[in-house]
């Protein structure tokens, strides 16, 4: 009897939650619909346009306004979850999400529609980062690596799906919904991940919960919206002053965001982004390698996606099908990422990027060679091919950025990777979307998206040399 009283006396801590298999495809998906619903609207844009009669300025708003709620608010979403448990953030967030594209998909007009975008991308922000947060703190070894690059995956694969997806539901227009409808199909995706979330996914948070940074929170927020609002909206609203202004105030805003974390962190309070997470070299060598690919990613899929409706006369469903091959090959690459990260590290990084820049020049010699016929069979071999690419590079960059943060920082480290993810997504649309816009009138939609591949290809090149500078095993 004594026996049994010590042995359960001193009985060790109960261990971490452990996120089993329906928790992982539960996050998984969670994961996804942010991403989807970010591509989901470029196919849609033009029936958008007709059914709400509006102009050019209000449909960059349509994908600016999410964006940019979406890239602003994602650090402070990780720290709340951090702060008041991640489940309870991930079940609000994915309810609101929820509701937020119920909103969009029964707006009565275009500005109703800008507002329910905003705050649907708000809504995301609080619960994506509690997807990659849940994965650091529920798993280790080779079942976070296992998690990681399913994730990584699930996000490539979301971004090309959403736009095939966005297509068909357009052209299917279920029941009369049209457009509608690429909103509206989350909201039955959102109720199943809600039960599923309840059953399976465990709650985690910081052992050391840390307050929100008031000041940091603010002007991270102004210097994200001075330097992606103005990008986003300065083509379509003609470059008027506030947009000159707002990039002038980045900078400034920038460093007064640095400098202030910076002293938060030497005086012992808490940053929104502790400067010493920079650091680990892991962290910083994978958010400078993310950067231009996730430009040259999201910058291409808005132009395709415009190129093939407005120059090539393909409709919703030809231009999103044009790209099945580039998710089928991202799927069935990536599936295989983790062995060959184990067998070649991030060598992988760099031969990825190598075959991703044949792709893209095969995709704009099939641009100048055959347009303006330009459809599925042009487009194969490029797009399939530049998918293998991107497989082999983006789930191995996310694990990469997340491998050395520790299990108590894991929400504000996943925060700050998709912030950085997301932010330069919009950069994309709003830098090669310019330059292929503003290129169209004085030279023709087929040069102006052969330049566009081109510029799109010099990233593709700097994402491979910069790799080079990687370590070669994952640590």
């Amino acid at each position: 009897m004594t026996e049994t009283v010590t042995t359960e006396t001193v009985r060790s801590p109960a261990a971490p939650p452990a996120l089993g298999g329906l928790g992982l495809f539960t996050v998984l998906l969670a994961a996804a619909l942010p991403l989807i619903d970010f591509f989901i609207v470029n196919v849609a844009l033009p029936t958008i346009g007709r059914d709400l009669h509006a102009g050019e300025a209000i449909l960059e708003l349509v994908v600016a306004g999410y964006g940019v709620a979406y890239a602003v608010l994602l650090v402070l979403g990780g720290r709340l979850g951090d702060l008041f448990g991640r489940r309870r953030l991930f079940l609000g967030g994915m309810a609101a999400f929820g509701l937020t594209s119920l909103a969009c998909g029964l707006a009565p007009g275009a500005w109703s529609l800008v507002a329910a975008r905003v705050t649907q991308g708000a809504s995301a922000a609080a619960m994506l980062p509690q997807v990659l947060a849940t994965i650091q703190a529920t798993t280790s070894g080779s079942r976070r690596a296992k998690a990681m690059s399913l994730y990584g995956a699930t996000a490539g694969l979301s971004m090309v799906a959403g736009q095939i997806l966005g297509g068909v539901l357009v052209a299917a227009d279920i029941a009369g919904t049209g457009w509608r409808s690429v909103f509206l199909v989350n909201v039955p995706v959102v109720l199943l991940g809600l039960v599923l979330a309840v059953r399976a996914v465990p709650e985690t948070r910081s052992q050391r919960p840390e307050p929100v940074d008031g000041p940091g929170t603010v002007l991270l927020a102004v210097s994200l919206l001075a330097l992606l609002a103005p990008l986003t909206e300065g083509r379509a609203a003609g470059w008027p002053l506030w947009t000159w202004l707002s990039l002038a105030a980045f900078p400034l805003a920038a460093a007064a965001f640095y400098a202030v974390e910076r002293r938060a962190d030497r005086t012992g309070r808490t940053p929104l982004v502790p400067p010493s997470l920079f650091a680990l070299a892991s962290l910083r060598r994978g958010l400078v390698l993310m950067v231009p690919f996730s430009i040259g990613f999201s910058g291409f899929m808005f132009v395709i996606a415009v190129a093939l409706q407005r120059g090539a006369g393909l409709g919703p469903v030809p231009a999103g099908l044009a790209l099945a091959p580039m998710a089928v090959a991202f799927l069935f690459v990536s599936l295989a990422g983790p062995r060959l990260v184990a067998r070649y590290g991030t060598r992988v990084v760099t031969a990825g990027s190598l075959i991703q820049g044949v792709g893209v020049a095969l995709i704009a010699l099939a641009a100048w060679r055959d347009w303006p016929d330009l459809g599925f069979v042009d487009l194969l071999p490029g797009v399939a091919v530049a998918g293998a690419g991107q497989a082999l590079q983006l789930p191995v960059v996310m694990r990469l950025v997340l491998s050395e943060v520790p299990a108590a920082r894991a929400g504000v480290g996943s925060g700050v990777m998709v912030t950085t993810q997301q932010s330069a997504l919009a950069l994309g649309v709003a830098t090669l979307g310019t330059l292929f816009l503003s290129l169209v009138p004085g030279h023709g939609m087929r040069d102006a998206l052969v330049t566009t591949l081109l510029v799109q290809l010099a990233g593709v090149v700097l994402t491979g040399l910069l790799s080079l500078r990687l370590p070669r095993n994952m640590g």
